[in-house]
């Protein structure tokens, strides 16, 4: 797995995941990405350890560099998912998470409702409720991953 461990929330993503993966016996090896130079020694990490898959949080690093990542993931041959489509859209293999036109829709209705004189204090906060998940099946053929058909029917989207 591979974050900044001055962002904030992935400490707690971390244990998250490490709790999830400690329910299917898998081991998480987390590799701090600080700076641009850390994404090679990242994956030269994620090599030397033995990765099976690679997870990308959210990061500004990672974000910013992502042609570089999934260049890389793709290099190393690592299955992996991201947290956009945009890593997608790079030729990665898999993303899920927050559909941002959704979230965009959800601000336009909280300005709606404080330009009509709703105070910003009385206005419920939400979580996201609308979730992405999109597959490259280019990207499979790359690294030479089969996806099944049962993970294919629950995408959002399949790049072919």
């Amino acid at each position: 797995m591979f974050g900044t461990s001055t962002r904030t929330g992935n400490a707690q993503a971390l244990k998250e995941i490490e709790l999830a993966a400690s329910a299917f016996k898998a081991k998480v090896q987390y590799l701090d990405v600080l700076d641009p130079k850390d994404i090679e020694t990242a994956f030269r990490g994620a090599s030397k350890g033995h990765a099976d898959a690679v997870l990308v949080l959210t990061t500004p690093v990672l974000n910013s560099h992502r042609n570089q990542v999934v260049e890389l993931a793709v290099k190393s041959r690592f299955p992996a998912i991201y947290p956009y489509l945009e890593y997608v859209e790079a030729g990665g293999l898999m993303a899920y998470g927050v559909n941002f036109a959704e979230l965009s829709r959800r601000a336009a209705t909280y300005v709606d409702k404080i330009l009509k004189g709703a105070k910003p204090a009385d206005l419920p906060v939400e979580q996201p409720i609308k979730f992405d998940f999109i597959v490259n099946l280019k990207a499979a053929k790359q690294i030479g991953l089969t996806i099944p058909p049962s993970v294919l029917a629950r995408a959002d989207r399949v790049i072919k």
